[in-house]
């Protein structure tokens, strides 16, 4: 494979649906693409009795391979069992692909507890980080925020959370081309009185370095594009990112109920489905699938596991991005300097 690609090892038998939608997306990106090399990992016989065309064509010109993994890990498994047993997992192989530098990053759809379990034991984290976040990009009126964590961490103190706004920050200076992205901290308040004792250790933390700390943000902040990087515990973001997605899913029933409620009401459905179409596609989750699990000596991202065909996709083109500009590494080298700076104050 040409070393001017970027790499990417893909979990080809996680998630829900697996081959069925590892093999069609890998086809997608590999054709919208040229910069992209894929590596398929799991079972070799499964996988080449699926391969043809345009995938058969990418393999022939050395942009795609296959790499035999025998077994799978389940979505029901315990991350401690998938760890220990299935050390010939698709999941852990293609993660075992990035530490020894044969992949720039690697993308699962599979159990997210063992992904994260795995890529950590495997992957190690980076220095003075403790805890790696999953973050994820989310749609906002003046186009889109990064959040995190998302659940890998419930307990946070104050050191963790400057971490992740570090983490934050740099994912979007790199991805997003945001040259100075505000962060800001979540909270039950904007003031500085708000909140508990870690939220405002935190913000001590994190206004004492050169980061674009803008305060802490609420709520319903996070849709306007108050911020680029919006920071929270674990157990607070995946609440919020749950509770926003069932809004979305009701907004979308109602709307549907209203439109079906007669026949004016279907008349004017049919006059706006233009706009219904358009709201559709921007608010559609499947665009910003692939959540990063940032703090890592590598690059892994997490798909949805019930991710169609134009999901994997994103999460295959995330994946290329951080790995095309080498996020750990930024990382890495932008958490020395402000702990250096926080030192000094």
């Amino acid at each position: 494979m040409s070393e001017s690609r970027t790499v990417i090892a893909l979990d080809a038998m996680g998630g829900d649906h697996g081959l069925s939608v590892v093999l069609p997306a890998a086809e997608s990106v590999l054709g919208s693409r040229d910069d992209v090399a894929l590596i398929l990992v799991g079972d070799e016989a499964q996988i080449e009795a699926r391969i043809g065309g345009p995938l058969a064509e990418a393999r022939e010109s050395g942009r795609l391979r296959i790499e035999h993994a025998p077994e799978v890990v389940t979505m029901d498994e315990t991350p401690s069992h998938a760890l220990r047993f299935k050390k010939k997992s698709s999941m852990r192989r293609a993660i075992e692909l990035v530490k020894s530098g044969e992949a720039d990053a690697c993308v699962s759809a599979g159990n997210t507890g063992a992904l994260m379990a795995t890529a950590r034991y495997v992957l190690k984290t980076l220095p003075g980080i403790d805890r790696p976040a999953i973050a994820t990009t989310i749609p906002t009126m003046q186009g889109h925020t990064l959040m995190l964590d998302l659940g890998a961490n419930i307990d946070c103190t104050a050191e963790h959370l400057f971490q992740f706004a570090v983490m934050g920050s740099v994912l979007v200076q790199a991805v997003d081309g945001n040259a100075s992205p505000r962060v800001g901290l979540l909270n039950i308040g904007e003031e500085e009185i708000k909140g508990n004792d870690q939220i405002k250790e935190a913000a001590r933390l994190v206004a004492a370095t050169s980061l674009n700390y803008i305060g802490f943000v609420e709520g319903d902040d996070i849709y306007k594009g108050t911020a680029d990087v919006v920071v929270c515990d674990g157990f607070v973001g995946n609440v919020a990112l749950k509770t926003s997605e069932g809004v979305a899913r009701m907004i979308a029933h109602f709307l549907g109920e209203e439109f079906r409620r007669n026949l004016l009401t279907r008349l004017a459905g049919m006059v706006a489905l233009p706009v219904i179409r358009g709201l559709r596609r921007r608010m559609d989750p499947r665009r910003y699938n692939g959540a990063s699990l940032l703090g890592l000596r590598g690059i892994v991202v997490k798909s949805h596991g019930s991710a169609d065909r134009l999901a994997f996709a994103h999460a295959i083109e995330e994946a290329a991005r951080e790995g095309a500009m080498n996020v750990p590494g930024l990382i890495d080298h932008r958490l020395e300097t402000l702990l250096t700076e926080r030192q000094a104050v």
